[in-house]
């Protein structure tokens, strides 16, 4: 697996850039007023819950009903469109970027997902382990717990309705969880990355 992986081209590129970048796009149609300026140091949610909202981005104003969009994540504003500022746009608008400084955490959870195998979100929803996973996770801790294709794996929460989803990856043990239960994950995001049977034998993790 890992012959075909250039892993000092990977780990070159976070040296040269060791940042983040997340576009700012519109939930929705509506008028835009810019809250920062571009360059400005912006802040992300806080506090134990995260119930302090991040730094005011802007304001999407629809028929008289102001939406207050928040910064999802630390860093500096790039790329903003003050060309909009003021003008109707349509759903899904880039707005501006966030160019986000990464953590040495982060750097070393992006180089596994180059090697790791990643089980994707199939849609727009909110995750939960299924019943028999998370009892293994709680027993003997994710990274001992090993799956297979068509093992039902995750919940998957959308319009109040739960599907089972089944695994379709390699077999080997659940290495990383990118998902938190309940909370809402993009279509194609990773759910987990797992370390085959071979990796996980190995020691190059």
């Amino acid at each position: 697996m890992y012959d075909d992986i250039n892993f000092d081209e990977i780990i070159n590129k976070y040296r040269s850039d060791p940042y983040d970048y997340q576009d700012v796009v519109t939930p929705h149609t509506g008028r835009v007023t810019f809250k920062v300026n571009e360059g400005e140091e912006v802040k992300g949610p806080s506090g134990k819950w995260n119930h302090h909202p991040g730094t005011l981005l802007y304001i999407l104003n629809r028929e008289n009903n102001p939406k207050h969009l928040n910064s999802l994540t630390n860093g500096v504003v790039t790329s903003l469109r003050k060309e909009l500022a003021g003008h109707f746009v349509e759903a899904g608008e880039k707005l501006m970027t966030i160019r986000h400084p990464l953590k040495k955490r982060e750097i070393i959870e992006g180089i596994l997902q180059n090697v790791l195998s990643l089980f994707l979100a199939p849609e727009k929803a909110k995750y939960f382990f299924s019943l028999d996973i998370q009892a293994r996770i709680e027993k003997q801790a994710e990274k001992a717990v090993f799956i297979k294709p068509g093992e039902e794996i995750i919940t998957m929460s959308l319009m109040k309705r739960d599907t089972p989803i089944y695994y379709t990856g390699v077999e080997g043990v659940i290495h990383s969880v990118y998902f938190k239960p309940g909370v809402s994950v993009n279509q194609g995001e990773p759910l987990i990355g797992v370390c085959s049977r071979v990796d996980a034998n190995s020691s190059a993790i």
